[in-house]
């Protein structure tokens, strides 16, 4: 049976410091009163449960909710952090890959959705280069998300095992 404690009590006490630092106006933690301090709080509480308790499948939804959270934080921070859909997907690739490290299971998902974050991050780049070819291979390059739709329909209808 898995540790059931360990999940509740780093929400309780993540809450309790976050709300008693903000009554108590402590301004060097000012910027940091924001909900998406919530988000990483509720994060890594997912990732203490999975990493201490041994419930693996708690990673995904740790690492998705901790990484949505510090994004927020970081987006209007950092000049050089992308403001895109790419890093979302990349934060849940993040996510499978590292569930699947202790769970054997994900893989293929995690490395599904780091080849579309990469391709989503670094759009314009790719264009740009495939400008320095042909224009047929740059023609083809437009109906990429077709050939996405018509593979994720390989998988729904044909592929049964």
């Amino acid at each position: 049976m898995k540790n059931q404690r360990i999940f509740p009590g780093i929400i309780l006490i993540g809450f309790g410091a976050y709300f008693f630092l903000q009554q108590t106006n402590f301004s060097a933690l000012l910027p940091f009163y924001t909900w998406p301090t919530l988000l990483v709080i509720v994060g890594a509480a997912f990732l203490f449960q999975a990493y201490g308790a041994r419930d693996y499948e708690s990673i995904l939804p740790g690492v998705i909710l901790t990484g949505f959270g510090l994004h927020f934080h970081v987006v209007n921070r950092l000049e050089i952090w992308p403001d895109h859909i790419g890093i979302f997907i990349l934060i849940i690739a993040l996510g499978f890959l590292l569930r699947h490290q202790k769970t054997g299971t994900g893989l293929f998902q995690g490395i599904l959705l780091l080849i579309l974050a990469a391709m989503l991050l670094f759009y314009d780049r790719v264009i740009e280069w495939m400008g320095l070819l042909e224009n047929g291979v740059s023609t083809a390059w437009r109906f990429w998300p077709i050939l996405l739709m018509l593979i994720g329909l390989y998988f729904l209808i044909i592929k049964k095992k």
